[in-house]
């Protein structure tokens, strides 16, 4: 007898999914699925807006990663005005990256999957929460939701604001630093930099423990990610595809994605699928931590670069473990907290030049940066005035959608002689390896038509609809 198995909702995520797994007469997975239920009509209300508002209205997209979004706008805002940033302002908005990747991956790692990890998936659900990880692991939960304020705390200075930040504009950013910023900033990136390698430690032993927990969820796949040479770049760099068996499939700049991306809006969810052109078809690819570890060869830092000697040697190279991600993440983390501490040992990050003057206005433009979850594309197209006609967004989540949905089926078929609650548990555990972010996954479906009425004392006055 076929039924259907639903997760309502998803937990220990960013935004409102459900999971709907069918199980055919037979007894097998027919089609497992991530339903994303938030709409975001982002890219449809913004056409009209001046674009030099974009890095701060796109920064409430979401609440999660909004600095990705700031930067990205800003570089593209950089190319419509032909207005390249000078080095202090480079710098600066690499720290304000640095920044919200450390806050971004302290809090996934230990707050939203670190319960799984470190009580183990088969301990109690209403015990494996962050009160749990609190009580039965104080002094480390406390190590890293410090880590996370240091991220945070590292986007308020450089960003003027923790959660949307407001410097970043078009050639640059809007004020230099202060020394008295500057000195609050190294101290703030040294202590992340020792506490960064406290977590990763506790994280690798945490998953080392339990080989079967790492090693649970394979999954061959190509890998997008960003790179500067060989080395991994958070900020800017060619897009590299990388095949599971380790060959280059494809390099390319974020200016000709199109050429090489195709979106799909889903009959099932608000999230649209983002497919990688390959001959005269599509294939699945990922992006994210362990994409991008994949990708790369060095990170460019020498903790950051022995810890990833480490782990493709435990994980392998490319890494096919979806698990492994939560490792990677770890990697990324140290990597960071390295990364702001040399650029803020850099003289030049305190350059009072931080901004070019606006040159000639172009009328298309695409820039892309590492989020924490992985690629994310800004594309706008503007008229003679530099208002916005068009924007389209591809954010990570997008890309990672065929192969969530994969990863929930493989999930869903080795667990199907375990009981229910264990099912749909494990399932859970699975979409967490790739942290997705929903609220960024959702913008435009088709025309999205719009009704607006008017009322008076139970008297319909208007009715406007698109």
């Amino acid at each position: 007898m076929s039924r259907t198995l639903t997760i309502d909702p998803v937990t220990r995520i960013e935004g409102h999914a459900q999971v709907h797994i069918d199980i055919g007469d037979d007894g097998k997975i027919g089609a497992a699925t991530l339903h994303v239920l938030e709409f975001r009509g982002f890219e449809r209300f913004l056409q009209g807006m001046q674009a030099e508002l974009m890095p701060t209205i796109t920064t409430r997209i979401c609440g999660t990663c909004p600095h990705a979004h700031h930067l990205v706008s800003a570089k593209a805002l950089d190319v419509l005005f032909s207005a390249p940033p000078p080095p202090a302002a480079l710098l600066l908005r690499q720290l304000l990256n640095c920044g919200s990747m450390i806050h971004s991956h302290a809090i996934h790692f230990f707050a939203l999957a670190g319960p799984d990890i470190f009580l183990g998936v088969g301990s109690p659900v209403g015990k494996r929460n962050l009160i749990g990880l609190l009580e039965a692991a104080p002094e480390l939960a406390k190590k890293a939701l410090r880590l996370r304020s240091i991220g945070q705390m590292l986007v308020e200075i450089v960003g003027g604001r923790g959660t949307h930040p407001v410097t970043a504009v078009a050639g640059g950013m809007s004020c230099a630093l202060t020394k008295e910023s500057h000195a609050n900033l190294k101290a703030l990136a040294a202590e992340a930099l020792e506490l960064a390698k406290v977590v990763l430690g506790a994280g690798k032993k945490a998953l080392l423990k339990d080989p079967e927990m790492l090693k649970r969820l394979p999954l061959a796949a190509n890998d997008m990610g960003t790179l500067r040479g060989n080395a991994l770049d958070l900020y800017d760099g060619k897009l590299r595809v990388r095949k599971p068996d380790g060959s280059t499939l494809l390099d390319f700049a974020s200016a000709d994605y199109a050429e090489h991306l195709v979106e799909e809006a889903l009959p099932h969810s608000y999230g649209k699928q983002v497919l990688l052109k390959v001959g005269g078809g599509t294939q699945t690819y990922r992006v994210g931590p362990l994409a991008r570890l994949n990708c790369a060869e060095v990170t460019g830092t020498p903790l950051a670069d022995a810890a990833l000697a480490e782990w493709k040697a435990a994980c392998g190279n490319p890494s096919k473990l979806v698990v492994a991600g939560h490792w990677a993440r770890l990697v990324e983390l140290l990597h960071c907290a390295e990364k702001a501490a040399a650029m803020l040992d850099d003289p030049a990050i305190l350059s009072p030049e931080v901004r070019t003057a606006p040159g000639a206005l172009k009328r298309h433009a695409v820039a892309h940066v590492e989020a924490p979850r992985g690629v994310l594309i800004h594309d706008y197209t503007v008229d003679g005035n530099a208002l916005i006609v068009s924007a389209n967004f591809v954010v990570a989540t997008q890309h990672n959608i065929a192969s969530i949905n994969t990863t929930i089926k493989d999930a869903a078929t080795s667990l199907l002689g375990k009981s229910d609650s264990e099912l749909l548990d494990g399932v859970e555990f699975a979409i967490r390896c790739y942290d997705p972010c929903l609220s960024c996954s959702t913008h435009r479906v088709g025309q999205m038509p719009l009704e607006v009425s008017l009322w008076q004392d139970d008297r319909n006055l208007r009715t406007a609809r698109r």
